[in-house]
């Protein structure tokens, strides 16, 4: 196990903010104006941007925040609840006229997640939002939605990164299908890991075969393809390798922000100078963690934490 810890990452997460409201044992929603009793009802930072920022944070990254809230309470509690996890949030930009992004998530005993979402200041974000010195003394560039910006808007935002040496990775929020790739792109080839998921491959690309799938988007100029797939772990694209990792096998409550728990995990590691498959069993026990509590923040974890985790599960 690695004892001593680099000076801690410079990373700016920009894109989606959105503030989760999760209500847990949910079986059914009563009829009518019937009532119910659930759990727990609880709320977390999220987003593409700010839920990964939250679990960056905890794994030993200087992470800073750019994007969209409103004016609004929402807005306020997402801010204090980033700021508690020591993420600077003075990049998030109030809009007036407009409610902070917010989600209510009602999560069904094994973990299911169907969600009512408000899409919000999200769609007033622009590069306009972002300071002259955004990308200053940054390590590494994480965006989270670049649909909501375009493949032009995204692609400039992240070539100005690359032109600094810093290095890039882009997270999905929406669905994907032929239209959205089309749609970002421009900003393909200012990529070197795009971190979606199994059903937004498919969608993208209309191919059944993930690696094929991710091959195609490698293809468009992506350095990098690390895709989710849920219970089943990780695969991991490049031009060169192909990699396959196995989810961790944990009592799930919850699986809120676990796409976003990876990308962070498999950031971090690939900037500690983990190979391609420790990096993906890295940032599968970052979502391993999170699925088993409520939201990004759940249960406590750190890197030094993640690092036993994964070294407890391995064959002797």
């Amino acid at each position: 196990m690695n004892t001593e810890l680099p000076p801690p990452l410079s990373i700016a997460t920009v894109g989606v903010q959105v503030l989760d409201i999760h209500v847990i044992g949910i079986e059914s929603i009563p009829e009518g104006s019937d009532g119910a009793l659930v759990e727990t009802i609880s709320f977390s930072a999220a987003g593409t941007a700010g839920g990964t920022a939250l679990v960056l944070s905890r794994l030993g990254a200087a992470v800073r925040t750019f994007g969209a809230i409103g004016t609004d309470p929402i807005g306020g509690s997402l801010t204090d609840l980033l700021v508690a996890e020591g993420v600077d949030t003075r990049g998030l930009v109030a809009k007036p006229d407009i409610q902070t992004s917010s989600s209510v998530i009602p999560v069904r005993p094994n973990g299911d997640r169907p969600a009512w979402h408000c899409i919000g200041a999200n769609a007033r974000f622009g590069l306009d939002d972002l300071g002259p010195d955004a990308l200053d003394g940054l390590d590494h560039l994480h965006l989270g939605g670049p649909e909501f910006l375009g493949g032009p808007v995204a692609a400039e935002l992240l070539g100005r990164a690359r032109d600094r040496g810093i290095t890039t990775s882009v997270d999905l929020l929406s669905g994907g299908d032929p239209g959205l790739l089309e749609w970002i792109g421009e900003a393909l080839p200012h990529i070197d890991h795009l971190l979606p998921n199994d059903e937004q491959v498919r969608g993208l690309t209309g191919s059944g075969d993930l690696e094929a799938g991710a091959r195609s988007l490698l293809a468009r100029g992506v350095g990098c393809v690390a895709l989710t797939r849920g219970a089943d772990g990780a695969l991991v694209v490049t031009n060169n390798e192909v990699v396959s990792v196995p989810a961790f096998a944990v009592d799930v409550v919850d699986t809120t922000g676990c796409g976003d728990s990876f990308s962070a995990g498999f950031i971090t590691a690939r900037h500690r100078g983990f190979d391609l498959a420790a990096a993906a069993e890295f940032g599968c026990a970052v979502a391993a963690h999170v699925a088993q509590g409520i939201g990004t923040a759940a249960s406590s974890y750190d890197f030094a934490a993640i690092e036993t985790f994964v070294e407890a599960r391995r064959p002797s």
